[in-house]
């Protein structure tokens, strides 16, 4: 295999694909939820339909929200190893055993454990047996992964190794850096937690509200079901929608 079609076949850490089992349970459930969200709001079972269509652009959602958890995962476990690399490098080992020794420490970690991280390292490790400069391996890494700190870190410790840099301070204060970058994202992810639940809980208590009413007051919510009825349930599961997407959006919060 050449070396264009090896990278090609490399994970390209910028994208995520569904399978094709993953792709039909997401829109299946979707569809259900959004059928039973028609039927809750207009009584009838074509309006349940054409919202239950929209479950085509639901896998196209999930799969930002899974690619986002991808590559936050791969940035606290790059700090974890940036953490082992430092030590190996401290007590006097080389830079390619450096990287050697942070993939048994990653595995000790969590030995049953497969994450991304532990094969790109496996990978790093791989290349410098066949007499690939590290550099060349981190900088194909950093260009796949396309994440602000492992970027930062491949450019820094390419300049150092070329340039003969102190290696092991530059590892050491690098490494510092981003933990504290990564402490205060965790910190702010747990004070947001909370906020997040309970956005959660009122987003869905129109719908448990309204399920409420339909079993105990039916007489009282058949207006809603007929003529300008659809109209006030269409304007109301509009104005739904754009405080989901305005929460979300207010919830995002990038360090």
């Amino acid at each position: 295999m050449k070396l264009g079609e090896a990278r090609q076949a490399l994970t390209d850490y910028t994208v995520f694909t569904l399978s094709r089992r993953q792709r039909i349970v997401c829109m299946l459930i979707s569809g259900l939820l959004f059928f039973g969200v028609g039927i809750l709001f207009y009584h009838h079972w074509l309006a349940g339909l054409i919202l239950a269509a929209g479950c085509i652009w639901v896998p196209k959602h999930w799969t930002k929200v899974l690619l986002e958890r991808r590559r936050m995962t791969l940035s606290l476990h790059f700090k974890q190893a940036l953490y082992a690399l430092s030590s190996a490098l401290a007590a006097g080992k080389s830079v390619e055993n450096g990287f050697k020794e942070s993939v048994e420490d990653l595995r000790m970690l969590n030995p049953e454990a497969d994450t991304d991280l532990i094969r790109e390292f496996t990978i790093l490790r791989t290349r410098m047996e066949y007499g690939q400069p590290i550099e060349e391996a981190l900088q194909d890494f950093s260009d796949r992964a396309k994440i602000e700190d492992i970027t930062n870190f491949a450019d820094v410790f390419i300049t150092c190794k070329r340039t003969g840099g102190d290696l092991v301070e530059v590892v050491r204060r690098t490494s510092a850096v981003i933990g504290e970058k990564l402490d205060i994202q965790q910190d702010i992810m747990v004070a947001v937690a909370q906020k997040k639940f309970e956005s959660k809980v009122m987003f869905a208590a129109p719908f448990i509200f309204l399920i409420f009413l339909n079993f105990t007051a039916k007489d009282f919510m058949e207006p809603l079901y007929s003529g300008m009825g659809y109209m006030i349930s269409s304007g109301a599961l509009a104005l739904l929608a754009c405080c989901y997407l305005w929460i979300t959006r207010i919830m995002d919060i990038k360090v």
